[in-house]
């Protein structure tokens, strides 16, 4: 690391103001901030000090994404050679996931980081962290046999309207790496509706629908046992298939403090609840399905754990976080039910609550305020 640093430093002044290289400073700075805390400190007013900074938080972020990542590669090879009625060895079926994630990767942090960088060299700003963890998360939300230049121009549309357009990072409104996906969504309905083929090459003859698209036309005799939905064993998106694996993120954004286990759990609860509610109803099967597979089918999980937590497009007070939370997962669900043309509903009910964080917070905020006053009016009353 010392011979890093000393790289580092030597490659610096020409980076900064007077240096040949001084129009790229702010793609210089992303690369040295990756690896070493900044040097920069604040020399007013009152801040937190520490050495925890955007970046670091990011990547913790990145950390609790691998268990899911390197399960969804694994999936890709064994759901395609499952289709072919072939039974390699582990390796053999996550290379294969590999060599299909790759490119898709490649080009995300390609085109996404570009992007950053020219509107950060044109607004003489650093490049943003955020990005970092979104360029990992589109892949794993998406087929992995998305069109690379379909991945292209999704990441460029989350990249320009979900975030520069708003002034960056920390600015926008709604989650970036869901507004690629629900770009994809409408743009290419015929592969991103959820409820369609999600295995790479697969047998003709293979019959490969998700369970969401078994159970949207209530052939529940196909639907994988809850212990298959938990590990994974089943056709869909790279990262959410796995709830272990998922649960396993969970954990470490919970316990480094990164994620709030408010808005975890009372997605969890909202969809749960709303799962039991359609069963009392029960006027078709789909209805009747376990409210447990509700939770365990799709991206469910996913988006309960790494994408309703953003903390820039969530809700930020406490009593808030459980609103925000539990209306995603009752409107997923009840979109998965109610909408045959989007089974997979937890997409855009996040999106539907970024929207509606600001002024879910703004009522709590406000109702805490009149209980406040009303504490005061109490209190002088009763003094004089």
């Amino acid at each position: 690391m010392k011979a890093l640093r000393k790289f580092i430093d030597k490659q610096k002044p020409h980076f900064e103001k007077g240096g040949k290289f001084q129009k790229f400073h702010s793609a210089f700075d992303s690369v040295e901030t990756l690896f070493y805390v900044p040097d920069k400190v604040t020399t007013a007013g009152a801040h937190f000090r520490d050495a925890v900074d955007m970046k670091r938080t990011m990547i913790v972020v990145f950390m609790a994404l691998i268990p899911a990542l390197l399960f969804g590669m694994w999936n890709i090879g064994y759901q395609h050679f499952l289709s072919l009625g072939e039974s390699p060895d582990y390796w053999t079926m996550f290379f294969y996931g590999f060599l299909k994630m790759l490119p898709i990767i490649v080009i995300t942090y390609g085109v996404g980081l570009g992007l950053e960088i020219v509107f950060a060299q044109i607004r003489n700003h650093d490049v943003n962290e955020g990005f970092f963890v979104s360029g990992l998360l589109i892949p794993m939300i998406i087929p992995p046999e998305t069109p690379l230049w379909q991945v292209a121009v999704a990441v460029a549309f989350a990249v320009v309207f979900g975030k520069e357009v708003f002034g960056g990072s920390g600015m926008n409104i709604v989650n970036p790496a869901l507004t690629a996906r629900a770009f994809l969504f409408f743009a290419y309905p015929s592969v991103m509706s959820g409820d369609k083929v999600w295995i790479s090459e697969m047998a003709d003859t293979f019959s490969g629908a998700t369970p969401l698209g078994d159970a949207l036309v209530g052939n529940f005799d196909n639907m994988p046992s809850q212990w298959e939905m938990f590990m994974g064993l089943i056709p869909g998106s790279v990262g959410e298939t796995s709830t272990l694996m998922i649960l396993i993120g969970a954990l470490i954004l919970l316990a480094t403090g990164v994620a709030n286990w408010r808005i975890m759990f009372s997605v969890f609860a909202g969809g749960y609840i709303m799962g039991l509610l359609f069963n009392l109803w029960g006027i078709n099967d789909y209805m009747l399905m376990d409210p447990l597979n509700h939770l365990l089918l799709g991206g469910f999980a996913f988006g309960a754990v790494f994408m309703a937590t953003d903390p820039v497009t969530g809700a930020q007070t406490n009593k808030g976080m459980y609103i925000y939370g539990f209306l995603i997962g009752i409107i997923a669900i009840l979109i998965r039910v109610f909408n045959p043309a989007y089974p997979e509903g937890v997409m855009l009910s996040i999106l539907l609550m970024n929207v509606f964080a600001p002024l879910i917070d703004h009522y709590v905020i406000e109702s805490n305020i009149k209980k406040r006053l009303k504490r005061m009016k109490a209190v002088l009353i009763k003094n004089q």
